[in-house]
């Protein structure tokens, strides 16, 4: 499993969707609708699965999914 596979796994388990509704090129808002609260639970279980320090507003800036995993790549470095 690659890195966005995982991330998109982490997210769909947290937001309890089907990871087949997590696009990779799409942000979160657009493909499955996460709303703030929601995407506070994505950074706490992100950081937590991924043992880093993500914060929500980078996140929330860089949606996509491929754009979360460059971000959580730089933070595991």
């Amino acid at each position: 499993m690659n890195l966005k596979e995982e991330i998109i796994k982490v997210i769909s388990e947290t937001l309890d969707v089907k990871e087949g509704e997590v696009k990779e090129n799409e942000k979160l808002y657009d493909s499955v609708g996460v709303d703030s609260t929601e995407m506070v639970e994505v950074v706490v279980t992100l950081n937590k699965h991924f043992g880093i320090k993500l914060e929500t507003n980078e996140v929330t800036k860089s949606s996509t999914i491929a754009e979360i995993a460059d971000l959580v790549e730089k933070k595991k470095e």
